[in-house]
């Protein structure tokens, strides 16, 4: 279950940002955990005309988290299926691509580089030494090449990482999950899922799991992880014969979009860390209450981590890391309220049933 502090670490990090389509709002405290594994993203201004947010829950350690916080929205970007305009589909593949990206020699750097002071340096070294030549390493337009050197064959982390994000495009809203970290979407006050909880109990979890030759016990994938999809986990994802999105966990995400419309008040990403503690519709209530009394929304942020931590660690809820995000939309969006209130009903339902 991790191990727990003498006392919580409530210092938070909080972020502000809008542009003249939204405004957000986060926060992040390490709380009773003796390590921070969270990270998180917050582009308004991915592109022109495009905003990103990502929560990333690191587990077995927090490079993983990072490496996703650093690389995935680059990624989104990167892919021939965004210029072309199917956000979900390029989201779904820079999931993926995370797996293939934190392999190999250059893989093994730069989680060494987002680790531990020793092994940072060593990375760093070693990028120095082995890197492409000629390469700037912090070049935008970096296709990963394949390097040499000591760690070649590294086959990828044991430690892994949710994945939830939302990419809002005008009037469209495109989320992408992996794991237990949950996007909502608040419309009229009433709260929505935009993404499932990714548990192995799950029936098409399940499925999958047993067929790619692995088992649930007590809960947990081989008896280790409680989750059913994750970035990294690499120990789960050793069959040469299955592709990807069939291995015993995979990074393959949900992808749900959503058309906008007036009624959309705001969406939250957070961390299971939140959502041990509060429901859906209960974080939606504590919004409604004091967005309107804060001047920041990273504010309203905080009092949700104040409001979910645990005063001791005697019951578990309430002493994970918290991340949650918070964007509000600005101005009301031109498009058929009923029609679109449908279609997230429809939605709702897909990810109940």
């Amino acid at each position: 279950m991790g191990i727990y502090l003498s006392t919580p670490k409530t210092e938070k990090f909080s972020e502000d940002g809008e542009n003249d389509r939204l405004r957000f709002g986060l926060s992040s405290m390490q709380g009773w955990r003796a390590t921070m594994e969270d990270a998180h993203a917050a582009l308004p201004d991915l592109d022109d005309c495009t905003s990103f947010f990502g929560v990333y829950d690191g587990h077995g350690g927090k490079v993983v988290a990072k490496f996703c916080a650093k690389f995935l929205h680059t990624q989104v970007l990167k892919n021939e299926a965004y210029a072309a305009g199917d956000i979900g589909a390029s989201a779904q593949k820079a999931f993926l691509r995370m797996d293939e990206m934190m392999r190999g020699q250059r893989g093994w750097r730069e989680l060494a580089i987002l680790g531990d002071k020793i092994n940072k340096l060593t990375g760093m070294i070693e990028g120095f030494i082995w890197s492409s030549k000629g390469g700037d390493l912090n070049d935008q337009e970096d296709n990963w090449a394949f390097e040499e050197g000591p760690h070649s064959d590294f086959s990828g982390p044991t430690s892994g990482s949710t994945a939830c994000v939302a990419i809002i495009r005008n009037n469209q809203l495109v989320v992408a999950n992996a794991g237990d970290s949950r996007c909502v979407i608040s419309r009229k006050g009433q709260a929505y899922n935009l993404s499932r909880d990714h548990k192995p109990e799950l029936e098409v979890e399940r499925e999958r799991i047993l067929k790619a030759g692995g088992f649930i016990h007590a809960g947990r994938v081989n008896g280790s992880l409680n989750l059913a999809r994750a970035i990294g986990d690499m120990e789960f994802k050793q069959n040469k014969y299955l592709p990807a999105e069939r291995q015993i966990v995979t990074a393959h995400p949900d992808i749900n979009i959503v058309e906008l419309c007036d009624d959309d008040d705001f969406i939250v990403l957070a961390c299971d860390g939140i959502w041990d503690c509060m429901s859906s519709q209960q974080l939606v209530d504590f919004i409604h209450e004091h967005i309107n009394t804060e001047s920041r929304l990273s504010a309203v942020c905080e009092k949700v981590l104040d409001r979910c931590l645990a005063p001791s660690t005697a019951g578990g809820e309430g002493c994970d890391n918290m991340t949650m995000i918070l964007v509000q939309f600005k101005k009301p969006i031109n498009s058929d309220g009923a029609s679109s209130e449908q279609s997230t009903q429809t939605e709702r339902e897909t990810q109940v049933n």
